[in-house]
């Protein structure tokens, strides 16, 4: 099936671009974000991050085991089921693809006056001409005060654990097909629903988002048309 072969071809191009000598310096989970740190060969440092999903297991097996393991032993974590492990390897794996790729450093850095979580939206939905007002905008995850900045667009919100006014993640099938506009969290990289989510998208002008974004090109090879994510530079090491 289609979704199949788009599913191996993301989780082959994210894996193949992490370097497997480079090593794990810190693996935080906390309630909203993990956190890792990788250093290469020659010294170089830098963090990754991924949305921490609510529903991981109580107990870790391999707790406090990860420092000082090379990425190429985490790297397939990346397909596991484990919500925490999955995680873990996502932060992992962007970490180290921040230590070389160099496609944010060319980004425009939005510096609107929106709350973080809504900056990107603030961005695209106030230009018309990007997005006209009778544009069909559906989002994939539910982000708080979204409504205020719709400008008279219609906005469908597709979220795991709806809220008022929300459809459920379901609906995405009878959603996106008709959609102007994706705005896809880049959480759906470790819960594996992004392949499925970008394939029922192909009519709509894509938008990638948030800190669970590697940062590569190839994103154009499946749709997606901006990027929007987050460059550590200041964390401690």
């Amino acid at each position: 099936p289609q979704v199949t072969r788009v599913f191996d071809k993301i989780y082959r191009l994210i894996a193949g671009r992490a370097n497997p000598d480079a090593l794990v310096r810190k693996v935080v989970m906390g309630l909203n974000w993990t956190v890792a740190v990788v250093a290469d060969g020659d010294g170089n440092i830098a963090t990754g991050l991924c949305y921490s999903h609510t529903n991981v297991p109580r107990t870790l097996p391999w707790s406090g085991t990860l420092v000082g393991r090379r990425v190429g032993e985490i790297i397939p974590w990346q397909l596991s089921w484990n919500s925490a492990e999955s995680a873990v390897a996502t932060a992992v794996i962007n970490a180290d693809i921040n230590l070389r790729e160099i496609l944010c450093a060319s980004a425009q850095i939005l510096e609107n006056t929106a709350p973080g979580h809504l900056r990107v939206f603030a961005h695209f939905l106030a230009n018309e001409e990007l997005i006209p007002n009778n544009a069909h905008v559906a989002i994939i995850g539910h982000y708080p005060g979204i409504d205020t900045l719709s400008h008279g667009r219609q906005l469908t919100i597709l979220e795991r654990n709806p809220q008022p006014g929300d459809l459920p993640d379901t609906a995405a099938e009878q959603v996106l097909p008709t959609a102007d506009w994706v705005f896809i969290t880049a959480s759906s990289i470790a819960n594996k629903t992004l392949p499925r989510l970008l394939e029922l998208s192909t009519n709509a002008k894509v938008v990638l988002m948030g800190p669970s974004l590697p940062w590569l090109a190839e994103w154009r090879e499946f749709g997606v048309d901006y990027l929007a994510g987050v460059q550590v530079g200041d964390a401690p090491q």
